[in-house]
């Protein structure tokens, strides 16, 4: 069946009072980015409802788009027929017998936009409830708790037939909730610690850090094809990579072994709230979770958060490991996040790196290196792609994780 339109209900936006109308506007251009290739779909974001005119364009696809839009709470593709009733009983059990199974029961809810149609609310529901008694052999009402709810609404344009509801991703619309960086690795956590700050409206800016020629162009592909897995949730994304390589060796050089990692650490959170300063953005986020590794205990997190006053904010600080696996799986970036490629956070690390370093000593030992100048060297060389929906950056086979695993 060829769905003409699918109506999108919001969920969280209906709380905003007078801000309500830049959440559904941005709702609205979100939904566009992430269907910009399809040109023949529109976009109406509306005060009550947002209508996706499909024009042809395949349902099914759009409405798995639709799924990880945040903003969105659920929706229902609809069908537009004439505005004359033997037409619309027709399409009704025809709509209900492609869902219907034996015992199954059902409901009519009408809305009529167009005062001037001929018939009320109160007898089109009677009408097309008869009409599918008659119809559609052994189904039975059910007024408080349908199995199908077919819901009727006479527009001014026609009327519209829907008779499922999809759920939606919820939360906000990203871009309403502020714009930060996130402190992208390669690893599992911080893609889902992006998703997790997406969820709450905000419009996530990617820095990777990479230290060629100890990590490799793999590396860096798999950070951008996790960047394009998150643009399904609210549009384009900018991905920053950072060169690391000569702060790293730096480190490395004059760095007393155990304290390696802090510092390397240190100077990462001053790049990136460096970075974060100059793009006008108001936090940075990383994925980090309390006690997962060495440099995520409390007294680690102390030294490092050291380097900046800016807000650092860590959406998994609670979260077990499983928990978060379970998220990336549910967003499809577990399987990319375990290739086997190294990022510049798992090199030069020491056999026996600091679990709770001091602060005084992280100062003292930074002092060996010109911070001043590591940090301008590797803004300078940065570079700034622009991350879309449906870019892809290297094979996401699973046959082929296999094989390389």
């Amino acid at each position: 069946m060829q769905y003409s339109e699918i109506m999108v209900r919001y969920g969280e936006l209906s709380t905003k009072g007078k801000n309500r109308k830049d959440f559904i506007r941005q709702l609205g251009r979100n939904t566009k980015a992430v269907l910009k290739d399809f040109p023949m779909v529109e976009v109406k974001a509306q005060r009550d409802r947002m209508h996706v005119d499909l024009n042809g364009a395949d349902d099914k696809v759009v409405m798995n788009r639709l799924k990880d839009v945040f903003g969105i709470e659920n929706f229902s593709p609809s069908i537009q027929v004439e505005k004359d009733m033997p037409t619309i009983s027709e399409m009704v059990v025809a709509m209900i017998k492609e869902q219907f199974r034996p015992g199954m029961t059902f409901k009519i809810t009408t809305k009529r936009q167009d005062k001037n149609f001929e018939f009320n609310t109160n007898q089109i529901n009677n009408m097309l409830g008869d009409y599918v008694l008659d119809n559609v052999p052994g189904i039975t009402v059910s007024v408080h708790n349908p199995d199908i709810e077919m819901r009727v609404e006479v527009r001014l344009n026609g009327v519209f037939l829907s008779s499922e509801t999809i759920h939606g991703a919820g939360g906000l619309p990203v871009g309403t909730g502020g714009r930060a960086t996130m402190m992208l690795s390669g690893g599992i956590d911080s893609p889902v610690a992006a998703y997790m700050a997406m969820k709450r409206g905000v419009k996530i800016d990617m820095i990777h850090f990479y230290s060629p020629p100890y990590t490799s162009e793999q590396a860096l592909a798999k950070a951008k094809e996790l960047t394009a897995k998150l643009t399904k949730f609210g549009g384009s994304i900018q991905f920053i990579q950072v060169p690391f390589t000569e702060a790293q060796e730096t480190i490395k050089e004059q760095i007393p072994e155990g304290y390696l990692m802090t510092i390397q650490r240190r100077m990462m959170l001053r790049i990136a709230a460096e970075i974060t300063k100059r793009r006008h953005c108001t936090g940075i986020f990383n994925g980090e979770a309390l006690g997962q590794v060495a440099s995520q205990t409390l007294e680690s997190m102390m030294a490092i958060n050291d380097v900046t006053n800016m807000p650092v904010l860590r959406p998994l600080i609670s979260m077990d490991k499983t928990d978060i696996i379970k998220i990336a799986e549910k967003i499809d970036t577990y399987d990319l996040s375990i290739l086997p490629y190294e990022d510049c956070c798992t090199i030069f690390t020491p056999p026996s790196p600091k679990t709770r370093p001091s602060l005084e000593k992280s100062r003292l030992f930074e002092g060996n290196i010109d911070v001043d100048d590591l940090v301008e060297k590797s803004i300078a060389r940065m570079k700034i792609t622009d991350i879309h929906p449906g870019d892809e950056f290297m094979n996401t086979d699973v046959e082929a994780f296999a094989e390389l695993l």
